[in-house]
């Protein structure tokens, strides 16, 4: 046998070999969902499988997870071990465990597979709570120690997660019981809309991709529209923000989400050029003097009043947008249970926070726009 012959012959047998190790998803037409804001997933499929790459699972993550996302049991079966999670779709029972799954849920119209919640008091939605009050959605416990029994019996297709470090052995064990895990990064963007974008996330699970993009597709355009008319502004008001815990003065980094708002709002962060997107820590007399003469304050912790901030500290009663009146937060707008609805729905629809920080900087900007999740305290 010729040596270029035989040579061919074997690298096509090889060929032949890796295709039939492939799935379909590898081998036949393939579409990327296109992901613009968010940075911590990616979405591929074709008629028959889809697969969601969590790139950025925590903070400063090492590894990704891969999720096969089937229409079949046969393929379940078949894909077994080859992915971090292999999932039946499109899903209908569920348990996730942070309350920015929920809005995602109730925008693609599918909440009621939601079977089950750690901590049900901080879910603030009325329709969920409607759920819940007729015992379609069980108690789980806690984050860090979630029933295992009780979710046993009910038995959901996925459990979505979130990770701080990698380190939770409740989902663990959950996933020796046979109950996948899929984690939800949404948490770690940095970018408001990459937030909001994660909806797609759960369009894949459900088989409504069209539905999340449209959704998501309003929220972007109604964040832009809103952004264009806050760069109109011919002033941009200087921002205090966050507050005092135990003597440390924590407020967000220049590179936060929260400082992305103040930015598109068209206002003055006076910690903008601080790196990072967590929080910064700070002492009160650095704090007071670069922002006693800052015009707004927004965000000053937990506090629901300026009584409560001149209570806690006389030094708050110093800063100029204490004694004009011009502090905002969003603590005092709380669900039936006492869960702040800003956690909940803002990371979900970052065009409504836009448009209310913009209301508190250039009030003559959107003169029909009544504040949603902040208020004057």
């Amino acid at each position: 046998m010729h040596i270029k012959y035989f040579l061919s012959l074997c690298i096509g047998l090889i060929l032949l070999s890796c295709n039939e190790n492939k799935t379909s998803l590898e081998v036949e037409n393939t579409k990327t969902t296109e992901v613009n804001f968010a940075k911590g997933f990616t979405i591929s499929s074709n008629e028959n499988l889809t697969i969601i790459t969590i790139t950025n699972p925590w903070p400063e993550a090492k590894k990704s997870f891969r999720y096969a996302l089937v229409k079949d049991e046969a393929s379940v079966k078949s894909l077994e071990g080859k992915y971090d999670a292999v999932v039946k779709v499109p899903l209908t029972d569920i348990v996730v465990t942070s309350t920015t799954h929920i809005p995602s849920l109730e925008m693609l119209g599918v909440e009621k597979s939601l079977v089950g919640f750690p901590s049900l008091n901080y879910i603030s939605s009325q329709k969920t709570r409607k759920h819940i009050s007729e015992g379609k959605i069980k108690e789980l416990g806690k984050n860090e120690s979630i029933n295992t029994e009780m979710l046993i019996e009910l038995n959901p297709q996925a459990v979505i997660g979130f990770g701080i470090d990698g380190n939770n052995p409740t989902f663990n064990t959950i996933e020796k019981l046979g109950t996948p895990v899929l984690y939800n990064a949404d948490w770690t963007e940095k970018h408001p809309l990459g937030k909001a974008e994660w909806i797609k996330f759960f369009g894949a699970l459900y088989g409504k991709q069209k539905e999340a993009d449209s959704i998501f597709s309003e929220i972007e355009r109604n964040y832009n529209e809103a952004q264009k008319i806050a760069k109109t502004a011919t002033t941009s008001p200087t921002i205090l923000s966050g507050a005092m815990y135990k003597d440390v003065w924590y407020m967000p980094q220049g590179d936060s989400w929260a400082a992305q708002f103040i930015a598109d709002a068209n206002g003055d962060y006076l910690w903008k050029d601080s790196e990072g997107t967590g929080s910064i820590a700070l002492n009160l007399e650095s704090v007071l003097e670069k922002g006693q003469n800052a015009q707004i304050w927004i965000s000053p912790g937990q506090f629901k009043s300026t009584e409560q901030l001149a209570e806690m500290h006389h030094m708050y009663t110093q800063f100029d947008a204490f004694k004009n009146d011009k502090v905002y937060n969003f603590t005092n707008k709380t669900g039936a249970t006492g869960g702040v609805i800003y956690y909940e729905l803002a990371p979900n629809r970052p065009d409504i926070v836009l448009k209310d920080i913009i209301k508190i900087l250039h009030p003559e900007l959107l003169p029909e726009h009544e504040l949603y999740f902040f208020s004057k305290i």
